[in-house]
């Protein structure tokens, strides 16, 4: 029985390459369509002190793994860290925000399941001006990929 969708590899820099609403960088690893809707995977460039505002995904489970840089996570009322090699995960329902907290650009891989996270990111990129975006664009193209914005980003409601 060979499987629905076949096997794949992407190397380093390969990808799809869009800007997100920060004004950072998603590299699209893995969509709906390569893994039968079953996860994405993006890699996010995050500039110092920079990060989303708070949100929350209606339809996926979202996992972060720090591939550079020092993040700090909140989810929910939890405040959670991690540097190189470290995790954090965010269930869906959950309110949550992240945060490059060093002063060098920092590297996520992002997994959400089931798949269609890439479609927020695509669509914005689509659709926008450059740099980032204003909060009623956000509000509404959210809400239009199962995504709910209810606050500022973590540098802002939680300086360091």
């Amino acid at each position: 029985m060979s499987p629905p969708h076949p096997p794949f590899a992407v190397q380093a820099g390969e990808g799809s390459v869009l800007e997100t609403p920060t004004g950072d960088r998603a590299v699209v690893k893995a969509d709906a369509a390569q893994t039968n809707g079953s996860m994405t995977v993006i890699e996010l460039v995050i500039g110092p002190k920079q990060g989303p505002a708070l949100h929350e995904h209606r339809n996926d489970d979202e996992l972060w793994f720090v591939l550079d840089g020092e993040f700090r996570f909140k989810v929910g009322e939890v405040m959670l860290q991690a540097s190189i090699g470290g995790m954090a995960y965010g269930p869906r329902g959950t309110p949550h925000c992240f945060q490059n907290v060093g002063d060098e650009p920092g590297r996520l891989l992002i997994v959400t399941t089931p798949a269609g996270l890439e479609r927020f990111f695509r669509d914005f990129a689509a659709g926008s001006p450059a740099g980032p975006a204003a909060p009623e664009t956000l509000a509404e193209l959210g809400l239009a990929h199962g995504l709910e914005f209810r606050g500022p980003p973590l540098g802002v409601s939680d300086p360091i």
